[in-house]
């Protein structure tokens, strides 16, 4: 069987047929197949398993990442692992960056440091205005401990060979998978698959027509982590150091008092035979970081990780096939590392598309919305190969000016925040001026949760359960009181997609309960079933409203009623809806389950009908009830 190919199954009985001793006669069938247990694939079968799906992931090596690869987490990542509970043990012993600096030399002066600057400057509305360095297996245990505590583990050893689609099938993909360690031949039939493998994926190459575009350059790196020794002035700083003589590096430090060199090896022809061996370039690379650092000197007096890279930017021409089989991560776009954009990115492409595959598996939403998780991601991946393109050329030319603007102009794209959808059926142009945007991310605000009085970020105060949040701005709630009610009444009833759906998604499968869950209280954010949390935030004094008085929605959804009291710029009002909310006016900020605005609109009493209107046909574009 070929990648792409599709295999006929007779109609008619035939002579049995002779099964080969090693291949595995038992097919397994689950929602999801996920192959690959980097980052990306982590991500996305911890999300699944978190939403109740009937999920596989398989990896061919034997265990996580021991040490290097990927090493930086940007500040919109934390955000979102704080969003999952599992934020704490990288934050505790990763290393936080707040600064770069940059050093140069010329033929007339030797190497200087020549600018200092904020990572992320105030200009970047982020809770976590720094660079977190951990290296890429410790983020992966943050996902494979969470997946265990719910019964799902890696299958490691497993070798994917190929898949094809076969229409009208409850299981529509079918996947061949060879166990290394028992030497035998497994099949998986799936609902969905789904390739996390890496920039070479065999799952891509089961895409018909689908292929890598873009180009690879010339130019390779040497990446070195270890403990150094050296009189360089900044090394606990992330530095941009040329040399106009031997070379340009990337010094970044780590965790465990480790620093991470990325150091520019010129062009290959240099090591002698035209090509980079690893066998003897770990010499050679410690050789041309000392050349580019002089005058000052650097030793190690250990080495943890090393490697060797050739930077290429591509992305792969479609994300999908048949919204059956999808990419994500370094098999559908690759780039350099000096960034820090590899890991981040490859995250969160999987966490756009596992609330969308759960979705459609619970029978939620129409199968189309699949369709948005290629257009979105892939326009992701584009924007990153351009910004990519520019920082690297400034690397490989030592040009500190271009670098350092490059740099400034692309920080809220480098933070996370600034990865921005188009419109879509998720996205609704927005008719009213407010100061969120549909296809952005929501920003930082903070408000006083009523039930306890404690002040809290918004964006992070209700978990990630992959449902909708219904976010109700009224300034003064007794004067709001008659469309809230009447809105509350209407999205929880039969009469609206959302309130059919939301019904319909009490009677998905239950997620396998976690300790984490002991803590969190999923319960809490669930009272009007599993697919959205609605919200309530007002200005309206806490003596002054109680929850006896509020319509059985909210009453019942009491730990997401929020004051908005708190002095300074975080205010929801000030920071979301811009522009004064006159008395009795509403706004409705609809959040997709990524944390992406999906809609925005404003309303006095007399519009509740149009209110009405407007979420139903939202929500009508996608749901299915």
């Amino acid at each position: 069987m070929t990648p792409g190919s599709s295999t006929e199954y007779p109609t008619r009985p035939n002579p049995p047929t002779r099964i080969r001793p090693d291949v595995d006669t038992d097919v397994q069938e689950v929602d999801v197949l996920v192959v690959g247990a980097g980052p990306a694939g982590c991500m996305l079968a911890t999300q699944l398993a978190r939403f109740g799906i009937k999920t596989k992931i398989i990896d061919e090596r034997p265990d996580r990442t021991p040490t290097g690869r990927a090493d930086g987490l940007q500040p919109k990542t934390i955000e979102t692992f704080k969003q999952m509970r599992i934020a704490e043990p990288v934050l505790r012993k990763g290393v936080k960056i707040f600064d770069i600096a940059f050093w140069n030399s010329s033929a007339g002066q030797r190497l200087r440091r020549t600018g200092r600057q904020e990572h992320f400057p105030p200009l970047v509305d982020v809770l976590e205005p720094f660079i977190l360095l951990v290296h890429q297996g410790m983020v992966e245990s943050l996902f494979l401990d969470d997946m265990k505590e719910r019964g799902l583990e890696v299958e490691r050893n497993c070798v994917f060979e190929t898949c094809t689609v076969k229409e009208d099938e409850a299981y529509p993909v079918e996947a061949v998978y060879k166990d290394k360690v028992k030497n035998t031949t497994k099949r998986v039939r799936a609902k969905y698959i789904v390739g996390c493998d890496g920039a070479h994926s065999l799952v891509r190459k089961c895409m018909p027509g689908v292929a890598m575009e873009g180009e690879t350059t010339d130019v390779f790196w040497g990446v070195l982590d270890g403990v150094v020794e050296t009189d360089f002035p900044d090394l606990w700083s992330k530095c941009a150091i040329s040399s106009h003589e031997a070379g340009t590096i990337l010094c970044i430090p780590r965790e465990k008092n480790m620093t991470r060199l990325y150091i520019e090896l010129n062009t290959v022809g240099e090591t002698g035979n035209g090509k980079i061996s690893k066998a003897i370039a770990k010499d050679f690379v410690i050789q041309r970081a000392k050349a580019i650092l002089k005058p000052y000197t650097i030793n190690w007096t250990s080495i943890e990780w090393f490697g060797v890279y050739q930077i290429g930017q591509r992305v792969s021409t479609s994300f999908s096939h048949k919204n059956r089989i999808f990419i994500a991560g370094d098999a559908g776009h690759t780039h350099s590392p000096k960034a820090a954009q590899g890991m981040n990115v490859s995250m969160h492409d999987t966490y756009n598309l596992s609330w969308k595959l759960a979705h459609v598996l619970h029978g939620l939403a129409k199968p189309a919305i699949l369709d948005t998780y290629a257009e979105e991601r892939r326009k992701i991946a584009c924007d990153l190969i351009r910004f990519d393109h520019e920082h690297a050329k400034a690397f490989i030319k030592n040009d500190s000016k271009a670098l350092a603007e490059n740099f400034k102009t692309n920080i809220r794209f480098i933070s996370g925040v600034g990865a921005v959808y188009g419109p879509n059926s998720l996205n609704l142009p927005s008719w009213t001026s407010t100061k969120l945007v549909p296809g952005e991310l929501l920003v930082p605000a903070r408000a006083v949760r009523y039930v306890d009085a404690n002040p809290v970020d918004l964006q992070l105060d209700i978990p990630v359960l992959g449902q909708w949040r219904l976010y109700f701005l009224a300034k003064d709630y007794q004067a709001s009181k008659y469309f809230l009610d009447t809105m509350a009444e209407f999205i929880t009833s039969p009469l609206s997609i959302l309130g059919r759906a939301s019904e319909k998604s009490r009677g998905a499968p239950t997620p396998a309960r976690a300790e984490a869950d002991d803590i969190v209280q999923p319960q809490r954010y669930t009272t009007t079933g599993r697919l959205f949390t609605p919200a309530l935030i007002t200005r309206t004094p806490q003596a002054e409203l109680e929850l006896a008085d509020l319509c059985p929605m909210m009453k019942d959804a009491r730990w997401t009623v929020y004051l908005d009291r708190l002095e300074g710029r975080t205010s929801p009002f000030k920071k979301w809806v811009g522009g004064e909310v006159r008395e009795g006016e509403t706004v409705l900020a609809v959040v997709r389950p990524d944390g992406y605005v999906g809609a925005i609109g404003k309303w006095v009493p007399e519009g509740v009908e149009q209110a009405a209107a407007w979420v139903e046909a939202y929500f009508g574009g996608f749901l299915q009830g």
